[in-house]
C-alpha cells in the first residue's frame, strides 16, 4: 500500500478546511481539560507536546520556525507541558529557540537524564537547562531507567534544595515493566512515564493501577505508536458513534481515548505541523468516553 502522510491524507478529503473550522468552534466552545498532578494538587491540561524525532531538526530555519509555529499554536491552545530528552538529538537546543521566539502562556518543562554516573547526570541536566533557558525544570525524569539507582538520588536531593519541582522516571521498553513496576513501588516519586494506546494496552494491567494507588502522575508518551497507528487507521473510516464523544478525527478519537483513563494526567503527541497540534489539541474540549464507551473504541481499533 503506498505511503501516505496524516496531512497528505487530509488534503486529499478536502477536509482541512473542515477540520480546522472544527477545530476553531471547539476552541469556542468551553475550558479545556484539567488534570491533577496527584503528589501536589497542581492542574495541567490532559494533553502536551513531546518532542521525539520531530523537534531533531539541527540548525535549520525553516523548520526551527515550523518548530516555533507549533510551540505557538500549543500555548494559544492551553497547553503548558513540553517534554523532551537529550536522547532526543537537537531538540533541546530547538525548544529553547521556540521559547525565544514565541509568547508563552505557561510552560511546564519536562526533560530527562540519560547517560551513567553521577557527575555525568549533574552536567547533563545542567546543560539541558541552558539549552532551555530556564531557570529550573518543572520535572526531570530518569529516561528509560538507565542508571536509575545513581540519578534517583541525584533527584531526590535536586528536589529538597528546590533546584526541581518533580521527579520521575521513563521507559519506551516493554521488557523493563517488571523494574519499573519495583521503583515505583519504592521510591518517593511524582511522575511515571510511559505508552499506552488503543491497542497497546499492556500497562492498564499493572502500572496504571499501580499509579493510582500510589498517587503517581503519568505521562503517556507514543500515543499514536509513533504514526503507525494513524497511518493504519486513516484509511477507515471514524465509527458513527464518535460524534457522541464529539471526535471528528482519528487523532482526537485516539488522544480521548487514552486521557479518559482516570489514571492518565497527561499524554504527549509530536508533531511539527500546526494543523496536527490544532487538532491534537481538540482533544481536550467536548465530551470524554466513559468505561464502557472506551471498551467499544479499543475493540474497534483492534478490529481494523
Amino acid at each position: 500500500m503506498k505511503h501516505l502522510s496524516r496531512r497528505t491524507f487530509v488534503h486529499s478529503l478536502a477536509a482541512a478546511a473542515t477540520l480546522s473550522s472544527f477545530c476553531k468552534s471547539r476552541a469556542a466552545a468551553g475550558p479545556i481539560l484539567m488534570r491533577a498532578i496527584p503528589s501536589t494538587g497542581e492542574k495541567i491540561p490532559a494533553i502536551g507536546l513531546g518532542t521525539w524525532l520531530t523537534f531533531n531538526v539541527g540548525s535549520d530555519e525553516r523548520q526551527r520556525a515550523d518548530c516555533a509555529r507549533v510551540v505557538q499554536t500549543f500555548f494559544d491552545r492551553g497547553g503548558v507541558l513540553i517534554d523532551s530528552s537529550p536522547m532526543y538529538g537537537s531538540s533541546e537546543a530547538v525548544i529553547g529557540y521556540c521559547l525565544k521566539h514565541v509568547n508563552k502562556k505557561g510552560l511546564f518543562s519536562a526533560t530527562k537524564v540519560w547517560t551513567v554516573f553521577k557527575a555525568f547526570g549533574v552536567q547533563q541536566m545542567e546543560a539541558s537547562r541552558e539549552l532551555w533557558g530556564v531557570e529550573r525544570f518543572d520535572l526531570i525524569q530518569i529516561h528509560n531507567l538507565l542508571d536509575w539507582s545513581t540519578h534517583i538520588e541525584t533527584l531526590k536531593a535536586m528536589k529538597a534544595q528546590g533546584r526541581v519541582r518533580y521527579i520521575g522516571i521513563t521507559t519506551t521498553q516493554g521488557w523493563r515493566l517488571g523494574a519499573f513496576e519495583e521503583i515505583m513501588q519504592s521510591q518517593p516519586i511524582d511522575f511515571v512515564q510511559f505508552s499506552y494506546n488503543a491497542v497497546d494496552r499492556e500497562v492498564e494491567e499493572r502500572l496504571l493501577p499501580l499509579a493510582a494507588e500510589r498517587k503517581l502522575a503519568v505521562i503517556i508518551n507514543r500515543p499514536f505508536g509513533e504514526g503507525v497507528l494513524i497511518q493504519r487507521l486513516m484509511w477507515h473510516p471514524l465509527p458513527p458513534w464518535a460524534p457522541e464523544i464529539d471526535c471528528a478525527t482519528w487523532a482526537q478519537f485516539l488522544l480521548k481515548f487514552i486521557i479518559s483513563h482516570p489514571a492518565v494526567t497527561c499524554a504527549i503527541p509530536a508533531t511539527r505541523r500546526v494543523e496536527h497540534m490544532e487538532d491534537n489539541m481538540t482533544a481536550l474540549q467536548g465530551r470524554l468516553p466513559d468505561a464502557k464507551m472506551r471498551a467499544r473504541m479499543a475493540r474497534y481499533v483492534q478490529n481494523l
